[in-house]
């Protein structure tokens, strides 16, 4: 991250917060882009079907992006794959350039599975090219030591790993309240599986769910910051129509944060967390077709640049007010 060090002489260089673009671009020196991929998991909620009930704000497609489709259109899982992965990696050189290819395993929780057709899955994937980076998606109680331990051996290969854990709050009410079906210290004991291994983590939450406001947000941002993870994704809580929360909204016992507000909350979220941890997300995507609430949001680009204007402007950047370095100058 490019802090900010007195008046600098050109701030349209400078960017407040240590971002994931920036962090790539540092690592590799290179274009680096992410392959997604769908391998068919499901999740504790829905079992072997998708389309079961899970968490509130959940609906059938996970988070699977819309490219993904096609895994459902083949009665072979490993022609999908190898389809998904030539075809992301395709696209992502046409249109970007890409030289880098990091493997993210992201559509529902991918260590939802026996250990042995994790391991067959995969070791099938990261066969179909030479990636950089492996990166595995999941829940806190998709987490064992056996998972830990697969997922850590492949750092023998040379390769990154790192897993991305659902949060969403550190209060075990909302957690409750929005039917996630773990609690917190399920998390916290994932988290030490994986930190205890060297995986590298990042951590899912999501800002306006149910009886939270700045109040709620700010104390998870504050538990998060006393883990340091090495990264974190925010979510503005976006609602597709076929879900739980989307029933409660349409009731009327749901209000959603303003494009506006969502701003608020993450500048003063960032400002907690320490500089090393890579802000990977600040909005969420829900494409428009699957998409209820909110009708009208800023677009991730320009979501990012009124972050950065804003921050600028106040003087303000990551790890500004991390509860650690005041402890750090109080230990001198």
């Amino acid at each position: 991250m490019e802090e900010l060090k007195g008046k600098p002489e050109n701030k349209s260089q400078i960017t407040p917060f240590n971002s994931y673009s920036g962090y790539l671009k540092r690592k590799y020196r290179t274009r680096a882009y992410r392959v997604s991929v769908d391998a068919g998991f499901s999740c504790p909620h829905r079992g072997s079907d998708r389309r079961n009930p899970g968490c509130t704000f959940c609906d059938e497609y996970g988070s699977r992006a819309v490219y993904q489709e096609e895994v459902h259109k083949t009665g072979d899982r490993f022609v999908s794959l190898k389809n998904q992965i030539e075809r992301g990696i395709g696209f992502l050189k046409k249109r970007y350039g890409a030289e880098v290819f990091l493997l993210y395993f992201q559509a529902f929780s991918n260590t939802f599975a026996p250990i042995e057709e994790l391991k067959q899955i995969y070791d099938y994937c990261l066969n179909q090219y030479s990636f950089a980076e492996l990166i595995v998606s999941t829940r806190p109680d998709c987490i064992s030591a056996e998972v830990a331990d697969l997922l850590a051996s492949y750092m023998k290969r040379g390769i990154d790993v790192w897993t991305e854990l659902g949060l969403q709050s550190s209060r075990d009410e909302t957690l409750l309240r929005i039917n996630r079906a773990h609690t917190v210290r399920q998390f916290k004991e994932a988290f030490q599986l994986l930190r205890q291994r060297g995986i590298k983590i990042t951590v899912h939450v999501i800002f306006g769910l149910p009886g939270e406001n700045k109040r709620e947000i700010m104390g998870t941002i504050n538990y998060l910051a006393g883990l340091e993870p090495e990264g974190i994704k925010i979510h503005n809580i976006h609602i597709p129509r076929n879900t739980m929360l989307y029933e409660e909204y349409m009731a009327g016992e749901l209000t959603v944060p303003s494009s506006a507000r969502h701003l608020e909350y993450v500048v003063d979220a960032l400002e907690l967390l320490p500089p090393k941890t890579v802000i990977i997300r600040l909005t969420c995507d829900t494409p428009s077709e699957r998409l209820g609430i909110p009708a009208v949001f800023w677009n991730k680009s320009l979501f990012y640049k009124k972050v950065r204007e804003t921050m600028l402007k106040r003087n303000k950047w990551q790890g500004r007010l991390a509860k650690f370095k005041q402890e750090e100058k109080d230990d001198r």
